[in-house]
């Protein structure tokens, strides 16, 4: 495979076969953010969990004390006084039918959707849009809720939502290239632990196999598990 001239750079600069202390993963990956934009620190745990069988499907969400560097634009289902608590509390967009007629026509202008249970009947008929987008709510991952002030205070503030995929790996974006050292590092030790609270039961043997910090548009460098966990 070709690199260009960045990128080879950045390769240089990293043993692909070596595991890094978590503070010298953040250096690196720090040093190689080199675009134009304020790259995203994506982080990627290799789980010793098999997804195909339900009760080891690892889902959830954590609050990231440092956030993770962006806002997000977020819409609620509610009526009446919940409605107006959302509002308040900060929700972008705030609607019932309304909003599920908006969302069967095609406008979909949020990246987080929290709704109160009594809507879920409107919201259970978006499940074909919804689904597939991965914004329809869950009471696992707290955005089905009477307490719509802390989901979309939580939603705002930095909470990232997680799944793991097929090949058993958890990804998610835990902040910017432009965050302090100890800010990407205080995330990424509070991801690890949350996927580790979620350990399903039935796993056995490893469950935190592997882990690995890259930006948007570097390179991936392997982080030992014991600085992290």
């Amino acid at each position: 495979m070709k690199y260009g001239k960045r990128l080879k750079q950045a390769y240089e600069t990293v043993d692909k076969n070596k595991v890094y202390d978590i503070d010298e993963a953040v250096k690196l990956i720090k040093e190689n953010a080199k675009a134009k934009f304020d790259e995203t620190v994506d982080i990627a745990v290799s789980l010793g969990v098999d997804p195909r069988q339900s009760d080891q499907m690892v889902r959830g969400a954590v609050s990231l004390p440092a956030g993770t560097g962006k806002t997000l634009t977020v819409a609620v289902f509610a009526k009446g006084p919940k409605a107006e608590e959302a509002k308040k509390a900060g929700a972008d967009i705030v609607g019932d039918e309304d909003l599920m007629n908006d969302i069967l026509g095609g406008k979909i202008n949020f990246q987080r959707l929290i709704a109160t249970p009594d809507m879920m009947g409107v919201v259970g008929r978006l499940g074909k849009v919804l689904g597939p987008k991965g914004l329809m709510p869950n009471p696992k991952l707290g955005t089905v809720t009477m307490d719509v002030t802390e989901a979309v205070k939580a939603a705002k503030a930095g909470q990232v939502q997680f799944r793991v995929d097929a090949a058993g790996i958890v990804h998610a974006g835990i902040g910017k290239a432009s965050f302090e050292a100890d800010k990407i590092k205080e995330n990424a030790i509070a991801f690890v632990k949350a996927l580790t609270a979620l350990k399903p039961a039935s796993s056995k043997g490893v469950y935190l196999k592997q882990v690995a910090l890259s930006t948007t548009q570097g390179v991936g460098v392997k982080v030992s598990i014991s600085s992290i966990a």
